[in-house]
């Protein structure tokens, strides 16, 4: 576990300032501005709906955000990380059905990770439209916004590869002093009214919900919600800050975002009858003139870094959600030396594409602000389920975990039925996203369980079993050497067990008679620069069963560890030399080596049901679509051969062919 997970420190507060709280930070950009727009505009507004607006604004963030993840979710980290799947991990033996919930809540997650970015930078820049700058007008149209936000977006994903730890130190002092502007143009502004501070009493978010101010009725909590979205990107970015930084600074954070939300309520109440010069948005408009341009730039900075968060936070689930089996496994990148900061280049691609496609499509952040928020509120409920059986593992009373689930699971069902009904004006956008990303991840998870489940009882054998074998072979000259060292990218369970594919390779296909048989299966540890490794020969000088034990950081390039390992146990008599007769290096006592990488097929003679095979033969494209065995284990340049095996799955299909005596066919 990182120092961080232990730890507060005024380093790792601004960090967390940083790369944490984007999303939440950003949200004064656009809550006010919805709640007004839904309910008539400015003439429409009333004290009733601003003050119940702000209470159900305090009450959501103090209940979802302070009391839901900062209180609670916080403390049920998977060796540090956070996250639905970390979650999922620690609960999961609880029952089989909670995968459900954790699929769903993931798919949800990683859909609004391609919106946020969207949403918040086109607001920010939105609010440069019409601006005046002497005599011109630098940003005159939505299509010189659109540009401007494609721009910053890639700009922001381009970054990514740098790492938190770089993007946080550069971010953490610009978000400290975006947090402080927000708390003291919200003191400025409530100044001229302290009355207004009575939203902190609860009994005005209630009954705004059926005041006949309040046109929408309780449909105001889809605009509400907007206000807390970014909890959820506090939870998985945990990892990357530890737990005890986002506890010190969460308090900050929620002071604020309060201030300033208070402030844009006596402004609206103090300016119901103001005429925008062009789209109107509370937040800018609360900032005195001569600031203006400052809060716009700043605001943009600010949208920037709410993307990170869920950038960051996309990062770390989807690792997880390949640990954990839901999604294949990727390549990812390791910027520092701290495990919880990783890169994965696949999703940075697919988020900038998304990202930028969503921009295109919707045109307007009005428009955008439909689709979002809706994700996240399926996200929070799944996570809600999951933390109960959490509390249940950590022997919490019946009676406090059922409270926790009634308070919460009336809550958040509400906040979806709100989001539902902008399904038709850009909701369905998120649901299509979510969608496909949870089709995928329901392939990849079921398909692999029906191929443990229905795979042959035979599917594994010990390999100290056929280490005569193989040596015999090794050294039977009626056949052809196929390599000197034949090495096979194969994890070994409990240091013999290994599948049956990986000999009927060897023996089977064709006998594939090399110098040595050497099997490797590649470890990652949480230290960032390990490189050891462990043998086991089973008492021979021809079959070696390796154990790579790599740091994260490492590259793995087994070629180079492996001729390494071949000099060392060479030198020692573990096993035979290698003696090269033509070579153009003299002395070299090491030969030639051939890496095969073993791809499954589905065999003809699988007897499976429709649904099963369809299951299994999309993991298997999956697969095939998005991975490279070979850039893994650093093979790219290494002589390999990926072989074709056939898998065979549940009963064999029986074929046979009946013989007759030879038959005569006269010609019509």
């Amino acid at each position: 576990m990182n120092d961080t997970n232990k730890k507060m420190t005024l380093a790792g507060l601004l960090i967390t300032i940083g790369i944490v709280y984007g999303d939440i930070g950003t949200s004064p950009l656009y809550v006010m501005k919805s709640i007004i727009g839904e309910n008539g505009g400015l003439v429409a507004a009333n004290r009733e709906l601003i003050v119940g607006s702000i209470s159900l604004i305090i009450w959501t963030v103090t209940l979802l955000t302070t009391i839901k993840y900062v209180a609670i979710a916080l403390k049920a980290t998977n060796h540090g990380e956070g996250g639905i799947f970390s979650l999922y991990a620690l609960v999961k033996k609880r029952a089989k059905w909670l995968v459900i919930p954790a699929l769903v809540g993931g798919a949800a997650l990683l859909a609004d990770g391609t919106l946020t970015p969207a949403v918040t930078v086109t607001t920010s820049i939105e609010g440069l439209k019409n601006m005046k700058f002497g005599s011109s007008i630098p940003v005159p149209n939505q299509a010189t916004v659109i540009a401007i936000t494609v721009v910053i977006l890639l700009l922001l994903f381009s970054i990514q590869v740098m790492g938190t730890s770089i993007i946080g130190k550069a971010f953490g002092p610009i978000m400290l002093v975006w947090f402080s502007f927000l708390g003291i143009i919200g003191l400025i502004n409530l100044a001229h009214d302290w009355t207004l501070l009575e939203a902190f009493n609860p009994y005005w978010a209630i009954k705004v919900l059926f005041s006949p101010s309040n046109k929408v009725g309780i449909f105001i909590l889809g605009s509400i919600f907007l206000a807390t979205t970014g909890a959820e990107a506090l939870y998985s970015d945990v990892g990357h800050v530890g737990k005890m930084n986002i506890i010190g600074s969460w308090p900050f954070v929620f002071a604020c975002l309060v201030l300033n939300y208070l402030g844009q309520g006596v402004w609206i109440l103090q300016h119901t009858n103001y005429q925008a010069s062009g789209d109107l948005n509370p937040f800018f408009e609360v900032v005195p003139t001569n600031l203006r341009f400052f809060a716009i730039i700043l605001a943009t900075v600010a949208a920037i870094i709410a993307s990170q968060a869920l950038v960051t936070g996309s990062f770390t689930l989807v690792a997880e959600a390949s640990s954990l089996k839901f999604l294949p496994r990727m390549n990812i990148v390791y910027p520092s030396t701290e495990k919880g900061q990783i890169y994965i280049p696949a999703i940075n691609k697919m988020l900038c594409i998304i990202t930028i496609a969503v921009v295109f499509y919707f045109q307007t952040s009005e428009h955008m602000e439909a689709a979002y928020g809706l994700a996240i509120t399926v996200t929070m409920l799944m996570t809600t389920i999951l933390l109960f059986e959490y509390l249940g593992l950590k022997n919490t009373p019946f009676a406090l975990r059922s409270i926790f689930l009634a308070i919460f699971a009336f809550i958040e069902p509400m906040f979806f039925i709100s989001s539902m009904t902008k399904f038709l004006h850009g909701g369905y956008v998120t649901v299509l996203i979510a969608g496909l990303i949870g089709l995928v991840m329901y392939i990849w998870y079921f398909g692999n369980k029906i191929r443990d489940q229905r795979e042959a009882q035979n599917a594994y054998v010990r390999l100290d079993n056929y280490t005569e074998m193989l040596t015999n072979l090794s050294h039977d000259e009626e056949y052809p050497t196929y390599a000197t060292n034949l090495v096979y990218m194969a994890k070994v369970k409990y240091n013999k067990f290994i599948k049956r594919d990986i000999l009927y390779s060897i023996l089977d296909k064709r006998p594939k008679r090399a110098k040595a048989y050497w099997f490797v299966t590649v470890n990652v540890t949480d230290e960032p620069y390990t490189a050891e490794y462990a043998i086991n020969t089973y008492g021979t000088k021809n079959v070696i069963n390796i154990q790579l034990y790599l740091g994260f950081k490492k590259q793995t390039s087994v070629n180079v560890y492996l001729r390494q390992i071949v000099h060392d146990l060479i030198e020692d008599g573990t096993i035979e030399a290698q003696p090269q007769e033509y070579t153009t290096t003299p002395g070299r006592n090491v030969g030639d080596f051939s890496f095969v990488i073993v791809s499954d097929v589905i065999s003809p003679l699988t007897k499976l049901s429709t649904y099963e095979r369809w299951m299994v033969e999309l993991r298997v494209w999956l697969q095939n679509l998005s991975s490279n065995p070979a850039s893994w284990f650093g093979l790219s340049y290494a002589d390999t051969v990926v072989e074709r095996i056939p898998l065979i799955l549940g009963n064999q299909n029986q074929v046979s062919i009946k013989r007759t005596g030879i038959k005569s066919f006269e010609e019509k």
